[in-house]
Protein backbone atom coordinates (compact mmCIF):
# COMPACT_ATOMS: atom_id res chain seq x y z
CA UNK A 1 0.00 0.00 0.00
CA UNK A 2 1.46 3.43 -0.93
CA UNK A 3 2.37 5.87 1.79
CA UNK A 4 -0.01 8.81 1.76
CA UNK A 5 1.22 11.84 3.64
CA UNK A 6 -1.21 14.38 5.04
CA UNK A 7 0.20 17.37 3.17
CA UNK A 8 -1.95 19.82 5.16
CA UNK A 9 0.45 19.26 8.07
CA UNK A 10 3.35 20.64 6.02
CA UNK A 11 2.41 24.18 4.93
CA UNK A 12 5.92 25.07 3.74
CA UNK A 13 5.96 22.27 1.16
CA UNK A 14 3.92 21.06 -1.79
CA UNK A 15 3.45 17.43 -2.71
CA UNK A 16 4.69 18.21 -6.23
CA UNK A 17 8.11 19.24 -4.85
CA UNK A 18 8.66 15.64 -3.80
CA UNK A 19 7.34 13.93 -6.96
CA UNK A 20 9.91 11.96 -8.96
CA UNK A 21 11.65 14.25 -11.43
CA UNK A 22 11.12 11.85 -14.34
CA UNK A 23 7.42 12.71 -14.41
CA UNK A 24 6.14 9.24 -13.49
CA UNK A 25 4.22 10.61 -10.48
CA UNK A 26 6.05 8.45 -7.93
CA UNK A 27 5.91 10.02 -4.48
CA UNK A 28 6.25 8.03 -1.25
CA UNK A 29 7.52 10.81 1.03
CA UNK A 30 7.26 9.64 4.63
CA UNK A 31 5.67 11.63 7.42
CA UNK A 32 8.94 11.27 9.36
CA UNK A 33 10.86 13.09 6.62
CA UNK A 34 8.22 15.74 6.08
CA UNK A 35 7.64 16.53 9.75
CA UNK A 36 11.37 16.98 10.36
CA UNK A 37 11.71 19.16 7.26
CA UNK A 38 8.74 21.29 8.33
CA UNK A 39 10.22 21.82 11.79
CA UNK A 40 13.69 22.57 10.37
CA UNK A 41 12.23 25.07 7.89
CA UNK A 42 10.60 27.00 10.74
CA UNK A 43 13.85 27.05 12.70
CA UNK A 44 16.10 28.03 9.77
CA UNK A 45 13.85 30.88 8.61
CA UNK A 46 15.06 30.41 5.04
CA UNK A 47 13.31 28.94 2.04
CA UNK A 48 13.67 25.19 1.68
CA UNK A 49 13.47 24.67 -2.06
CA UNK A 50 13.48 20.94 -2.77
CA UNK A 51 15.67 20.04 -5.75
CA UNK A 52 15.14 16.29 -5.38
CA UNK A 53 12.60 14.45 -3.28
CA UNK A 54 11.29 10.99 -4.10
CA UNK A 55 12.71 8.96 -6.97
CA UNK A 56 11.32 5.90 -8.67
CA UNK A 57 13.87 3.12 -8.95
CA UNK A 58 14.35 3.66 -12.70
CA UNK A 59 15.04 7.39 -12.30
CA UNK A 60 17.31 6.77 -9.32
CA UNK A 61 19.35 4.19 -11.23
CA UNK A 62 19.93 6.75 -13.99
CA UNK A 63 21.41 9.30 -11.56
CA UNK A 64 25.17 9.76 -11.38
CA UNK A 65 26.61 8.47 -8.10
CA UNK A 66 23.28 7.09 -6.84
CA UNK A 67 23.00 3.85 -4.92
CA UNK A 68 20.31 1.26 -5.64
CA UNK A 69 18.89 1.44 -2.11
CA UNK A 70 18.79 5.24 -2.07
CA UNK A 71 16.86 6.91 0.71
CA UNK A 72 15.18 8.94 -2.06
CA UNK A 73 13.57 5.72 -3.37
CA UNK A 74 12.37 4.81 0.11
CA UNK A 75 10.74 8.20 0.82
CA UNK A 76 13.25 9.20 3.49
CA UNK A 77 15.39 11.80 1.65
CA UNK A 78 15.35 15.29 0.22
CA UNK A 79 17.89 17.57 -1.39
CA UNK A 80 17.46 21.25 -0.51
CA UNK A 81 18.88 24.00 -2.73
CA UNK A 82 21.46 26.21 -1.01
CA UNK A 83 22.96 29.00 -3.08
CA UNK A 84 25.39 30.48 -0.55
CA UNK A 85 27.29 29.72 2.64
CA UNK A 86 24.88 31.53 4.97
CA UNK A 87 21.95 29.56 3.59
CA UNK A 88 23.89 26.28 3.83
CA UNK A 89 24.74 27.02 7.46
CA UNK A 90 21.14 27.91 8.36
CA UNK A 91 19.80 24.75 6.72
CA UNK A 92 22.40 22.36 8.15
CA UNK A 93 22.07 23.83 11.64
CA UNK A 94 18.30 23.45 11.58
CA UNK A 95 18.45 19.90 10.16
CA UNK A 96 20.77 18.79 12.95
CA UNK A 97 18.67 20.52 15.58
CA UNK A 98 15.51 18.61 14.59
CA UNK A 99 17.28 15.26 14.61
CA UNK A 100 18.55 14.53 11.12
CA UNK A 101 21.69 12.43 11.57
CA UNK A 102 22.48 11.86 7.89
CA UNK A 103 23.49 15.04 6.07
CA UNK A 104 25.45 15.57 2.86
CA UNK A 105 26.76 18.99 1.84
CA UNK A 106 27.30 19.99 -1.78
CA UNK A 107 28.07 23.35 -3.34
CA UNK A 108 24.47 23.98 -4.42
CA UNK A 109 22.38 21.73 -2.18
CA UNK A 110 22.08 19.91 1.14
CA UNK A 111 21.02 16.27 1.26
CA UNK A 112 19.22 15.05 4.36
CA UNK A 113 17.62 11.74 5.11
CA UNK A 114 16.19 9.77 7.99
CA UNK A 115 16.44 6.28 6.53
CA UNK A 116 16.61 3.92 9.51
CA UNK A 117 18.32 1.22 7.42
CA UNK A 118 21.34 3.39 6.63
CA UNK A 119 24.39 4.05 8.84
CA UNK A 120 23.58 6.84 11.27
CA UNK A 121 25.47 9.95 12.49
CA UNK A 122 27.15 10.82 9.19
CA UNK A 123 27.99 14.05 7.45
CA UNK A 124 29.62 13.92 4.03
CA UNK A 125 30.72 16.28 1.28
CA UNK A 126 29.95 15.84 -2.41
Amino acid sequence: MPIVADWSKYPNFKKSEFDCECGCGFNNATDELLSKLQEARLIAKVLFSISSGCRCQKHNDAQKDSVSDSAHVNGFAADIRAADSQTRFAIVSALLRVGFVRVGVAHSYIHCDCDPKKPQHLCWVY
